[in-house]
């Protein structure tokens, strides 16, 4: 019999499609407060409450059993029992995808997940389908109530999801009367009233859209005293622009939150957990791909879950336990993903290989989650406390599961748990952490059936059955480790030729030569001892050497550094890993696959290599493999020809990547770099380790370049700053110089400009009698940073020295850039011809060095220049050829530079909208790096657009927010110019009291 319960409407029981006879209208309740929560325990307390709310009967516990005695007799026989549990409450045992409620939301899960529209489009008409009328219809307790107006949030925000569907599907003719009479049923509704607008717009009925606007703008401010939010105004505003990609738009999210307009960005100063481009939260999915092979465990994962869903102050911590390869990292996975569409604000997800030579720090997981929950570059905070109180904030308001896979112990957990009463987290590891507040699940190792099913699995029911008993034994042998029983299911897998009672000798002859490892790794060790003697003796060697790999994954260039090999037959060697699964090919990166070893292969191969490689061979091997590190990042940052330090670190290196191979590598030097950051960071950390000081710093050197292209400046700080400590500990000037020239650099971007200095200066004393070349770099960063506090003396003073030292070292970047420094003064000093002059040997300069930053440098000043005569038309010629080489470089915060003034330009030229739109979109950008000086020129420019728009109340906030910047960083000459404008806007608003005080401390500061 197919018996179905329906709570989406009326309460009812359908038995082959035929209405049951539940019984009255009591009896019903009763049945719809168990079924909410089917399969689960309800206490007599919540049944009460749920039935009668606060005003129970009379011996109401008494009827309540004499209901649910009724309801027992009428659904017996149906698979379908009400339970009466220990301690009181009942459970009602039913299959959850019986209940309608519950296939709603399993088939909205499967909607959001699905790969297609198509597909999607189906599940949801199918999950909408069920409902038919208000949930619980008739029933009126407080407890039904609120549970009717959650399955009525979720009912519409199923319904609306339907509708960005058959939007990207094109089907907006079809649904206007729909979302006008949803729009009149939910009329504070934004995304409602978005929908509906966008829909009109496609069907080409403009104004209709924008008078659709127009009411929800007026009934928001009649009824709740606002203004419609972001999303909607920027809409409303492309309309109003004729935007012709509006209409093609094949995702209504994308047209609902296209780039910030000047009047919307700036309101929300944190910089943190939006997207810098649309202002939404950026809701992080870090867990790793759910495995397809995941036998067993079915009662734990719903175990898990059911813990998790507690009714307890939260958040809920669970800690999975159990010994090394039992599976607990497959098990957070996967629970991990039926617990996902639980936590809609994001899924962080992190190793912190606690029994590995390398945990994870805190600290370095902190910044990962952080820069997943939308940071960027400086917004990242420097110090530990910091980084706690923001993650804690950040995840203060939502719902995020938070996976700590491998804990080494409490310490390295307690500052990743979330804080959000609606978070949960889910820790695993090899220790019981009696000090940890959480709920526990201990993983025990498979029982036969299990692992027999496991192994089934993996070589197909056919073989396994023909012969059972050695299956039997291998899966006893392998103490039912599932990683056990994976390492010899996969050896038989990839040889259907052998017998499967070969291999349950063999695992049993080698289980008793084992000696004192602990229990849990005793199978582990004998199937990939027999899997280690059945290689050639180079693929041994190599799976040794790979045992002594930094970080969780690498590519093959790695291991070619570490055999002394080309390219390709490192990669035939990984060939020959991965067919025996000792190596796994991970993910295809931009430029080839990422291998993984597993944590415990790794153990295995360092054990062999303590035994088989000689010390000298072990060091030789990780000193190529820095050598390779750092020739590879040095050419990468070569490629992209940002730097201007101009200090080769060619006689570091001693070996190299074939040319083919690196030319075939590096074709996109950001790309490889993205692939490759953290394992550089761990190489370079490793050498530190073993104090390579030079060498080391030379690759913490190297990836300046990269660091500052990709806005990784936590990381740039972190390596540099224990590179330096190295280096000055082991009494290398040279490495201390480059390094302190390198930490000024980011301290300058960083807008921490006392540290910068001293950076700068101390670069200069360590490079004394070293030669122009380790002076020059430092002295024009010195001298960028006392042009930036408007020092211009000293500024002027420190660039020509620099641009002497250059010209006698043959540095053409570094003279470039001090000669651009000196015509930036020139600039801001009222000498537009001498700026000139110099910007354009610049230009000419950097071209013919193929200095590409210095090009992008150089005709964005002359942009600057061209503005500050009133030729705009050349300015914005000048800024459109800057943003594009810095654009093609992939530096983002250097393309913004020039974009932030092009805006600028823009709404000089009369096209205000365009020109704040691109302010609004580089305003975010700075905020993204959390750069201070570019948010105050931005905010500046944005002003000074407003006076030019003809809205002094805007240009008043906005130079007002630019001035609070410029005195945080100290620069009185931008702080006098802004004052300027902030006059200019209290004079057109008519508040000239106002004026003359900010002209009087704006000619003050010059005069000072």
């Amino acid at each position: 019999m197919d018996t179905r319960f329906e709570i989406l409407g009326s309460i009812e029981v359908r038995r082959d499609g035929v209405p049951v006879d539940v019984g009255h209208a009591m009896q019903q309740r009763v049945l719809a407060a168990l079924l909410v929560d089917a399969d689960r325990a309800v206490s007599l307390d919540a049944l009460v409450d749920r039935v009668w709310g606060d005003v129970e009967p009379s011996h109401g516990r008494r009827r309540l059993y004499g209901y649910i005695s009724r309801l027992r007799t009428v659904l017996a026989g149906d698979g379908t029992t009400i339970a009466r549990e220990r301690g009181g409450g009942y459970r009602l045992t039913a299959d959850p995808s019986l209940v309608d409620a519950h296939r709603f939301r399993d088939l909205s899960d499967r909607a959001r997940r699905a790969a297609g529209d198509e597909q999607a489009e189906a599940l949801w008409r199918e999950a909408l389908g069920l409902w038919r009328g208000s949930a619980f219809a008739g029933v009126d307790t407080p407890w039904f109530n609120a549970q009717r107006q959650l399955l009525d949030g979720e009912r519409l925000a199923a319904q609306l999801e339907l509708v960005d569907v058959r939007l990207r599907r094109a089907q907006h003719d079809r649904m206007v009367s729909e979302l006008v009479a949803r729009a009149e049923a939910h009329p504070l509704d934004e995304r409602v009233i978005g929908q509906l607008v966008l829909a009109l717009c496609r069907c080409g009925r403009q104004a209709e859209a924008l008078e659709e606007y127009e009411r929800a703008r007026r009934r928001l401010a009649d009824e709740l005293g606002v203004d419609p939010g972001a999303a909607l105004r920027r809409l409303y505003g492309r309309i109003l622009a004729g935007d012709p990609d509006l209409s093609g738009d094949p995702d209504p999210a994308a047209a609902l939150v296209d780039a910030p307009s000047a009047e919307e960005e700036a309101e929300d100063d944190s910089g943190a957990a939006v997207n810098p481009v649309t202002g939404r939260q950026l809701v992080p999915r870090l867990l790793p791909a759910d495995l397809s092979l995941f036998v067993g465990r079915d009662a734990e994962v719903d175990e898990a879950c059911r813990l998790l869903d507690g009714d307890g102050p939260g958040p809920l911590t669970l800690l999975v336990t159990g010994p090394a390869g039992v599976g607990k990292t497959a098990f957070a996975v996967r629970t991990g993903h039926r617990l996902a569409s639980r936590f809609p604000d994001g899924q962080l997800h992190a190793d912190l290989r606690g029994f590995g030579d390398e945990p994870a720090d805190p600290f370095t997981v902190l910044g990962a989650f952080l820069r997943a929950l939308g940071l960027r570059g400086g917004t990242v905070p420097a110090e530990l406390t910091e980084r706690i109180h923001l993650y804690r904030s950040l995840l203060a308001q939502r719902q995020v599961l938070v996976v700590l896979d491998n804990a080494a112990g409490s310490q390295q957990v307690r500052d990743l748990l979330p804080s959000g009463v609606r978070c949960a987290a889910v820790v695993t590891s090899r220790t019981t952490m009696a000090e940890l507040g959480c709920r526990r699940l201990p993983l025990d190792v498979l029982d036969s059936p299990t692992g027999l099913a496991l192994l089934r699995e993996m070589l197909g029911p056919d073989r396994t059955d023909a012969e059972p008993d050695s299956a039997r034994s291998i899966v006893e042998t392998c103490g039912g480790l599932p990683l056990a029983v994976w390492v010899a299911g996969a050896r038989l897998a990839a040889r259907p030729y052998w017998p499967l009672a070969n291999v349950a000798r063999a695992l049993a002859d080698e289980e008793r030569k084992l000696d004192e490892l602990a229990v849990g790794h005793i199978a582990v060790r004998a199937s990939l001892e027999l899997t280690y003697q059945g290689m050639a003796a180079p693929t041994q060697h190599a799976l040794r050497m790979l045992a002594l790999l930094p970080g969780p994954d690498f590519a093959a260039w790695a291991l070619a550094a570490l055999l002394d090999v080309d390219l390709s037959e490192a990669e035939a060697v990984l060939d020959d890993l991965v067919e025996v699964h000792l190596v796994q090919a991970g993910s295809v990166g931009a430029t080839g696959i990422r291998y993984q070893l597993h944590d415990l292969v790794r153990l295995f191969g360092r054990e062999r290599a303590d035994r088989a490689v000689r010390h000298r061979d072990r060091t030789a091997a990780l000193t190529r493999l820095l050598a390779a590190s750092l020739h590879l990042a040095d050419l990468a940052a070569d490629t992209l020809s940002v730097d201007f330090q101009g200090i080769s670190q060619t006689e570091l290196v001693s070996w190299r990547v074939s040319p083919a191979d690196t030319g075939h590598l590096l074709a996109d030097p950001l790309a490889w770099f993205t692939d490759e950051r953290q394992f550089l960071i761990d190489v370079a950390e490793q050498a530190l380790d073993r104090t390579e000081a030079a060498p080391a710093a030379g690759l913490a050197t190297a990836l300046t370049t990269l660091f500052q292209v990709g806005g990784h400046f936590d990381d740039w700080e972190r390596l540099q700053n224990r590179a330096l400590k190295a280096a000055l500990s082991s009494g290398d000037r040279h490495s201390a110089a480059k390094l302190h020239r390198c930490l000024g650099e980011l301290t300058t971007i960083l807008d921490r400009y006392p540290e910068a200095l001293n950076h700068f200066e101390q670069a200069l004393l360590l490079a004394e009698g070293q030669g122009p070349t380790y002076r020059a770099g430092a002295t024009a960063g010195l001298a960028y940073v006392h042009r930036l506090l408007g020092q211009y003396s000293s500024a002027v003073l420190h660039f020509e020295k620099a641009a002497e030292l250059a010209r006698q070292a043959g540095n053409v970047n570094c003279l470039v850039y001090a000669t651009n420094g000196l015509g930036v003064i020139d600039l801001e000093q009222g000498r537009v011809e001498a700026a000139v002059e110099r910007f354009t040997e610049c230009l000419r300069a950097s071209r013919v060095a193929g200095y590409r930053p210095g090009e992008a440098q150089a005709l964005r000043c002359l942009g600057q220049s061209h503005r500050a005569l009133g030729a705009y038309p050349a300015a914005a010629d000048a800024y459109r050829q800057a943003v594009a080489i810095s654009a093609d470089l992939g530096d983002r915060l250097t393309a913004t530079h020039a974009a932030c003034w092009l805006g600028d330009v823009l709404v000089r030229q009369g096209e205000h909208r365009k020109g704040r739109r691109l302010l609004a979109q580089s305003l975010w950008t700075y905020r993204e790096f959390g750069n201070l000086w570019g948010e105050a020129a931005t905010l500046y420019a944005l002003a000074e657009a407003q006076l030019a728009s003809g809205r002094p109340a805007l240009a008043r906030r906005r130079a007002e927010a630019a001035i609070r910047l410029w005195r945080q960083i100290g620069s009185h000459t931008w702080l006098a110019v802004a004052l300027d404008t902030l006059a200019t806007a209290h004079t057109q608003a008519g508040d000239h009291p106002a004026a003359t005080r900010a002209r009087d401390e704006a000619a003050e500061l010059r005069r000072a």
